[in-house]
């Protein structure tokens, strides 16, 4: 559960001359939430996956009652909705590709080879989406202006932050898909035995699958602030709880997927192929709403807030 400690690293620095640190709340070792206050009482409330997704600040009044909201400087607003077009297409299209190969597998339509292509090629635009997302995180703006919006740095093309919960919810799932990567490659060998088949296809599928799965709990965490299962009035609560759903299923759909030595045969081919065309679905339906989480209009200021 979130609770309030000192000033934190992993929040925006706030400009000293103008806003002074309210509270902050904390689950586990990484802020959620910080509140600042300016010198004639009004508040302005970082949110980390408000801010990293959509570079926005909630305002307050003196009475704590949200008067509105201040988004991030133009120029990185547009650079924010950029990398989010290109993160969610290219993981939206590497979703279709997954639930296209499971399909062409549960079907029988088409060779192995054609089917291992589709899903290699989904599993491209899965790691595209992720890296592109990692760097969305890297980039996140970070320091509070005068007047309460959200700046950021120049861009960067690397950085290691794992004291920040987004950044590091991020680098866990761009690290699965490349582990899914390493599976799906090795799907083309032919002539393995089973025990090989489970140690260089199965056993980094399932790998994968966990990075997924801590990912999604690190973004439910973020957006929820503690409270994982908590419904929260936020696209962002949506797109993460549908996204670990996936999760899931694409879990339960690799544990079916282990060749079993004595049969050489899966424990159960056909919930894996639908599992993974299941989970891939709801990968679909979050890559279409993170779509629409982003800054909402460049350079606004004081709209009310949602």
């Amino acid at each position: 559960m979130a609770q309030q400690l000192g000033a934190p690293r992993d929040a925006p620095r706030a400009h000293p001359a103008s806003w002074d640190l309210h509270q902050v709340e904390r689950t586990g070792p990484f802020a959620t939430r910080v509140t600042w206050r300016a010198a004639n009482g009004t508040m302005a409330q970082w949110d980390s996956r408000s801010a990293r997704r959509r570079g926005r600040i909630q305002l307050l009044d003196a009475a704590g009652r949200v008067a509105g909201f201040v988004e991030t400087e133009p120029a990185v607003a547009r650079r924010m909705a950029r990398a989010n077009l290109v993160a969610t297409s290219a993981t939206t299209v590497g979703a279709v590709l997954f639930a296209l190969g499971a399909l062409l597998a549960q079907l029988q339509v088409g060779t192995t080879p054609d089917v291992d292509t589709v899903y290699v090629a989904g599993g491209v635009l899965f790691s595209l989406g992720g890296y592109v997302a990692l760097l969305q995180a890297s980039n996140a703006p970070t320091d509070l202006g005068a007047d309460g919006a959200l700046t950021a740095r120049g861009w960067r093309w690397f950085a290691f932050e794992p004291q920040r919960i987004g950044w590091l919810s991020a680098a866990v799932l761009f690290g699965g898909t490349i582990i899914f990567g390493v599976s799906l490659l090795a799907s083309y060998a032919s002539d393995l035995t089973p025990r090989q088949t489970d140690s260089w296809v199965w056993g980094p599928d399932i790998l994968g699958c966990v990075c997924f799965l801590v990912s999604g709990h690190l973004a439910l965490v973020e957006v929820g602030h503690g409270w994982i299962w908590r419904i929260v009035n936020d696209l962002g609560w949506w797109i993460a709880s549908v996204n670990q759903v996936g999760s899931i299923i694409f879990f339960l759909a690799g544990l079916a997927s282990f060749v079993q030595p004595a049969t050489s045969t899966a424990v159960n081919a056909g919930l894996a192929n639908w599992g993974t065309f299941a989970g891939s679905l709801f990968f679909v339906v979050g890559g279409v709403l993170q779509l629409f989480e982003r800054p909402s209009r460049p350079g606004a200021r004081g709209r009310a807030g949602r």
